[in-house]
């Protein structure tokens, strides 16, 4: 079967030969961590395809943390299209400067994108707080019951729950990680 796998990849790549090449340059499922102006420490995560990224901002300060999710069609941009790292990188450098990454910011801009189409625009479409002790604790209760109901329904223990929660955790909403859980727990068997 691998063969097989490895006997497409080689007549995929082959089609392409003589095509002129152009390095495909994919931002999805990149990380960027960054600060904001009050040093909260963020992280960003990047989803999605060329019809629509979906783009994830997990916070943490003092004892709080914090989330929002914005969701647009950056590739309609033609500078987007030619380096996406940039323009992930200019939304970066404009959550830095301000208290709070997720208040205020209901669209993103970027220079590189002026003069782009209103649907190439970030736009905020859910955010979220609590503090951080209670979001650890419902994560620790969220993945104990996860486990155990992994291991009374398949038998196979808490492994493949722990990452069916780990990929719903990076591709569903906070508030549906339970459910996304299972889900793919079903899907991956």
């Amino acid at each position: 079967m691998k063969s097989f796998a490895l006997f497409l990849v080689i007549i995929c790549g082959m089609g392409g030969l003589g095509q002129k090449l152009k390095p495909k340059k994919r931002s999805n499922g990149e990380e960027i961590k960054f600060r904001t102006k009050t040093k909260d420490v963020c992280t960003m995560s990047i989803s999605g395809d060329d019809e629509e990224m979906k783009l994830r901002i997990e916070c943490k300060s003092q004892g709080m943390s914090y989330w929002c999710e914005f969701t647009g069609k950056p590739s309609v941009c033609r500078a987007f299209r030619n380096n996406p790292k940039i323009y992930w990188n200019q939304i970066a450098a404009e959550l830095r400067k301000i208290p709070h990454a997720c208040e205020s910011t209901q669209v993103l801009k970027t220079t590189m994108c002026q003069k782009a189409p209103p649907e190439a625009l970030m736009k905020q479409i859910a955010a979220g707080m609590e503090p951080e002790d209670v979001a650890n604790q419902e994560k620790t209760v969220q993945k104990a019951s996860t486990s155990m109901r992994g291991a009374t329904q398949n038998g196979h223990g808490s492994e493949n729950e722990t990452e069916a929660m780990k990929l719903a955790r990076e591709h569903c909403w906070e508030s549906l990680h339970g459910f996304c859980s299972y889900i793919i727990g079903i899907f991956r068997g």
